[in-house]
């Protein structure tokens, strides 16, 4: 550990990214490849709706690049109508895994370059373009040069230095708590300002650019980056902990740490599709999942927690791009998960089978579920739960 702590520095202060040295799994056996028991994972969703304490969930499981089953359970909003696998739900945070992709397409056509400071692609310094409530508050870097650090690896790295969004500061300004690129710390700000660097520096519109290159390319019909009027007829309410029902957030601005709106037979066309390599060249679609970083924290949450002891690290944990990549019993995965006040949603994924699990639930309570259902459709796979939610009980 040592070792990569001084490899670490000298790469942060090159502004390179090193290869993280996980150690190696364990050959998979054919037991680490159990068949996927669907029809049991049905029946503890069916069972969880019945007894109440789950409003709705819809799931997609995917082997070998290939829709296998899409499902969906329980119901939609308090009226009781009911939940199906073309309604429209709030992807949360899955957003970011698909705007990685996005910016990866980017990067096989020369148009940017992970490594290079996004001072390169601005007009001007980044703290002299105006406070946008549309983009972030870059005015308050204006003293603090470390801005010229960032690189797209950087913040789709979360290594921006940033809390995880400028608001919840205690003066709502924006600052930087470690050195760009120095470690791992959950910042939807860093994705905010990755866009607003394609936007004002390469002239793109990112809703644009992701439906033409994602939704369309992928037949995703119902879904967006923004709020569409024709997604009222079959819409997901969401409900909190304490059982509140909020209505869906109809918004009105692109967002790439987390606007996009889906559907489960939507995602899991993205999902099967990215399994299969499409759309990305063999070398990001390899970049996405490889091990960027480590990860040094217990939790996700809260982002600018101490990083523990290097004895107390999960070793094969780390940041990908856009997603976290993971060594387990069947090798290499990756995930993504996506959470607010009513929803809870995640994307699993086994490397090796080009298998997924998508769980997209507007019921919060449902996370409690996910290890379980994964666990029955993919097998034991590694994902770092824990880590992901903490100590919420899970089953």
């Amino acid at each position: 550990m040592a070792r990569w702590n001084t490899l670490a520095l000298l790469c942060a202060l090159a502004g390179c990214a090193p290869t993280v040295r996980m150690p190696p799994s364990a050959p998979p056996t054919p037991s680490s490849s159990p068949t996927p028991d669907i029809e049991a994972a049905d029946a503890r969703v069916r069972a969880a709706v019945a007894s109440g304490e789950l409003e709705g969930l819809a799931l997609a499981f995917i082997e070998d690049g290939q829709v296998k089953t899409v499902r969906s359970y329980g119901q939609r909003n308090a009226a009781g109508q009911p939940l199906q696998t073309e309604t429209v739900m709030y992807g949360a945070s899955l957003t970011k895994a698909v705007f990685a992709y996005t910016v990866m397409q980017l990067v096989d056509e020369g148009r940017i370059d992970l490594d290079t400071s996004i001072a390169r692609y601005l007009d001007r310094p980044l703290p002299d373009h105006p406070r946008d409530p549309r983009s972030g508050p870059w005015p308050d870097l204006r003293d603090d040069p470390r801005w010229k650090d960032l690189t797209p690896r950087i913040l789709l790295t979360h290594r921006s230095g940033f809390a995880n969004f400028a608001f919840l500061e205690p003066d709502g300004k924006l600052r930087f708590h470690f050195d760009p690129g120095s470690r791992y710390a959950y910042s939807g700000e860093g994705l905010i300002l990755l866009q607003f660097v394609l936007e004002k520096g390469l002239g793109l519109d990112l809703g644009s650019e992701m439906q033409r290159r994602v939704f369309d390319r992928f037949d995703m019909r119902n879904t967006s980056m923004m709020w569409r009027p024709d997604f009222a007829a079959n819409l997901a309410d969401g409900i909190t902990e304490d059982r509140q029902w909020l209505p869906h957030d109809e918004r009105s601005k692109v967002r790439a740490a987390g606007s996009m709106d889906t559907t489960i037979e939507d995602f899991a066309r993205f999902a099967a599709g990215f399994m299969r390599g499409e759309g990305l060249s063999a070398r990001s679609r390899a970049e996405m999942v490889r091990a960027q970083w480590p990860i040094t924290t217990a939790t996700q949450f809260p982002t600018l927690q101490p990083e523990l002891a290097p004895a107390q690290r999960r070793p094969d944990l780390a940041a990908g791009l856009g997603v976290i990549v993971f060594d387990g019993p069947q090798g290499r995965g990756f995930f993504k998960g996506g959470h607010d006040d009513a929803t809870g949603n995640t994307w699993v994924c086994v490397e090796r089978r080009r298998a997924c699990v998508v769980l997209l639930a507007n019921d919060v309570k449902a996370e409690a579920l996910f290890p379980g259902l994964v666990r029955q459709l993919l097998g034991e796979t590694g994902v770092p739960w824990s880590w992901e939610y903490g100590e919420m009980s899970m089953r």
